[in-house]
């Protein structure tokens, strides 16, 4: 398992009865987690007195509890020599504003562009707030970063903003992700990097459905196409329950392996677990490099 070990701002203090107990810098929230189906002693006294709680609904979705949380506050997480740093704000379906577990990716992404002693044009789609666009422009790549989500756009410009990159060749794209790729293959623009990290379900700014079984390959497809002649590396994550990292590995078998060579690798990506001293799987993600 790829394991995001290197934060400090972060941390997950305790797992038990399908919730995890996390410090986001100084405030301690507790959230689900499905995989957690374990129970523990929850000896942590963040248990009894967290910062925010997100209860589930039996109906699907839920909502937040907040105990002295502030509306906004900001964590950091030191990647290589540079540092960048994320504004936090609990909203709807218990997400925070960054998935911790994608900063081994961001690690490894990092180290390839800033090694490769060339100019690197990265495509990042169904981007969020920006936490691969941020490793990868300051690793000296030219991103284009690509949301359905006006909002997330925008939340990741002010991520960029705070990490000092408000000036890096960043160009923020609100669309829909296939739409986008598909224009850009009759443009004939091309990246020598392409980041996809799809939802299990969702709907473009117009509307757009989509539905990772059904849409997924599609899209990998195109944007095998939009490759350069000498491409860096490709890179697939996914949340959804029933994809092993070997189905984002066979798909890259399919559409880049045949014209490009190169490596191969999926596993899962997970988090350290303090009080077990253990990892909870968190993810998983295809990497392909040439």
């Amino acid at each position: 398992m790829w394991t995001a070990s290197n934060w400090k701002d972060y941390e997950i203090l305790d797992t038990s009865d399908k919730e995890k107990l996390e410090r986001w810098g100084e405030y301690l929230l507790i959230r689900p987690d499905p995989q957690a189906i374990w129970h523990s002693a929850k000896k942590n006294r963040g248990w009894k007195k967290p910062n925010g709680i997100y209860h589930r609904s039996h109906s699907g979705g839920g909502s937040w509890e907040f105990f002295d949380l502030p509306e906004q506050w900001e964590i950091t997480f030191p990647l290589r020599e540079k540092k960048l740093h994320f504004n936090l704000k609990p909203f709807t379906f218990k997400h925070t504003g960054v998935f911790p577990e994608q900063a081994v990716n961001w690690e490894w992404m990092y180290d390839l562009i800033s090694r490769s002693g060339r100019p690197v044009k990265v495509l990042n789609l169904f981007a969020y707030t920006g936490g691969a666009t941020l490793a990868a422009a300051a690793a000296g790549a030219s991103v284009t970063h690509v949301d359905a989500s006006k909002g997330m756009v925008t939340w990741a410009k002010e991520n960029a903003k705070a990490s000092g990159l408000a000036e890096a060749p960043i160009r923020w794209i609100v669309d829909d992700c296939m739409k986008f790729v598909e224009r850009e293959g009759r443009r004939g623009n091309h990246y020598d990097a392409i980041i996809m990290d799809p939802p299990s379900y969702g709907r473009g700014p117009k509307g757009e459905l989509w539905k990772i079984e059904d849409a997924l390959f599609p899209l990998v497809q195109a944007c095998a196409e939009l490759l350069s002649d000498d491409p860096l590396f490709f890179l697939i994550n996914s949340y959804t329950t029933g994809l092993a990292p070997s189905v984002m590995s066979y798909m890259l078998g399919l559409t880049v392996k045949p014209q490009y060579g190169g490596k191969i690798t999926a596993d899962e990506i997970g988090l350290p677990v303090t009080a077990s001293g253990m990892v909870l799987p968190c993810g998983a993600s295809g990497r392909w490099t040439k």
